[in-house]
């Protein structure tokens, strides 16, 4: 089968302009009902709305442990950024496929299912697990409710690969992430009158301060992994909002903040001392102002992934690629750290295309990119058919 089926598949795939904050049903019943023209029956595990939803489907005897492909089928908008063409329709320059997804990731998506087309009628010794799952992209929310349902039967996968862009590198570690919020509230009044009130701003500004001492302690003393771009844990804040007029002293203010850290940091311990100052500086402030407070709470977390470099699934993606040995780590996260975390499945990250041409305008992934994963997955399936 040559790349062209692949490509035919891509230019469905991105005619679905699964954003984040729209559905991916259509997507996923393009997806169910091309496995099903194959035989091959799916699982459909929706959101609470109904609205959203993962898809799972087994090839192959469902009584052993088999290997899981993975991706998501949701990708981030293009409103604000300049495109060459219509972000949600193939175009094939220059032997690029260009389209918002076609990194990231549904160009892996594309020969996954091209593959499984092309081994529909084969007899697999070994399943063969396929998951796409929904809104990784505000993350890593919708496999969550598929990984509920996993956890409860017993003959989960052995291994796992999550096709995120990774130039067909055998990834095997990449960080955590905590995303938190801190509210700060204080006590209005007249700015003529600005000591008589307690800033709202000034106490979000003492918490960013708190933050970026920490974030140079970590610098400086922390945990350091050369493998990774930055090679230490990160401490991020992203917005800031408070105040409604020039004229009052503001009585909330709002920040938002993140955590990536490298597997060997601990993010609760990080969550724990940034609670303590926060609790600190609540105090103080109610010294004088009954009713200030400093709130910390968690959005969103998933954890980072760190595989040994001797286990077998490294051992067996590097065989598949013909990789020269080396491995990879990545400073982006992926759902390999819940499928591990949770599972306990072995999990690495292998998939084509570049994530730095990802979220881009005129994303687009290379021809000779989508034919090393096709030869990958043959590879693959080829091991587990008979």
């Amino acid at each position: 089968m040559s790349i062209q089926h692949a490509a035919e598949i891509l230019d469905r795939l991105i005619a679905f302009p699964s954003v984040s904050r729209a559905s991916n049903l259509d997507l996923i019943h393009y997806i169910r009902d091309f496995l099903a023209e194959l035989g091959i029956a799916s699982e459909i595990v929706h959101n609470e709305e109904g609205t959203k939803a993962n898809i799972y489907a087994t090839l192959g005897p469902a009584d052993i442990a088999g290997v899981l492909l993975s991706g998501h089928t949701d990708v981030v908008p293009t409103e604000g950024q300049a495109w060459s063409s219509d972000p949600f329709r193939l175009v094939k320059r220059d032997e690029r496929f260009y389209g918002r997804g076609t990194a990231d990731m549904k160009g892996f998506i594309a020969c996954v299912l091209a593959t499984i087309r092309e081994f529909a009628g084969h007899t697999f010794r070994r399943p063969l697990h396929v998951a796409f799952s929904y809104d990784e992209e505000i993350g890593c929310v919708g496999v969550r409710r598929l990984i509920d349902i996993l956890a409860h039967r017993a003959n989960r996968p052995s291994m796992c690969v999550i096709g995120e862009p990774t130039s067909m590198q055998t990834v095997i570690a990449h960080k955590g992430k905590v995303a938190g919020r801190i509210t700060c509230t204080g006590r209005e009044c007249h700015s003529s009158h600005a000591p008589e009130g307690l800033n709202a701003i000034y106490m979000a500004t003492d918490m960013v301060s708190t933050l970026r001492a920490l974030q140079d302690e970590l610098i400086n003393e922390g945990n350091h992994d050369s493998d990774f771009v930055v090679p230490f844990t990160t401490v991020h804040v992203g917005t800031i909002k408070g105040g409604t007029a020039l004229n009052i002293v503001p009585n909330d203010c709002s920040l938002a903040f993140e955590i990536r850290n490298i597997p060997s940091d601990d993010p609760q311990r990080l969550l724990d001392r940034i609670s303590t100052s926060a609790a600190e500086l609540a105090e103080q402030s109610r010294s004088r102002f009954a009713g200030a407070d400093v709130a910390v709470e968690v959005t969103n977390a998933y954890p980072g992934l760190d595989t040994p470099a001797d286990a077998e699934v490294v051992r067996h993606v590097q065989r598949l690629t013909a990789n020269d040995g080396k491995t990879g780590k990545i400073a982006f996260g992926t759902e390999g750290g819940l499928f591990r975390e949770r599972l306990g499945i072995p999990t690495v990250v292998c998939g084509p295309g570049d994530i730095r041409q990802a979220h881009q305008p005129d994303e687009f992934i290379s021809v000779e990119q989508m034919s090393q994963c096709m030869t990958m997955l043959r590879r693959l399936v080829g091991e587990l058919t008979e």
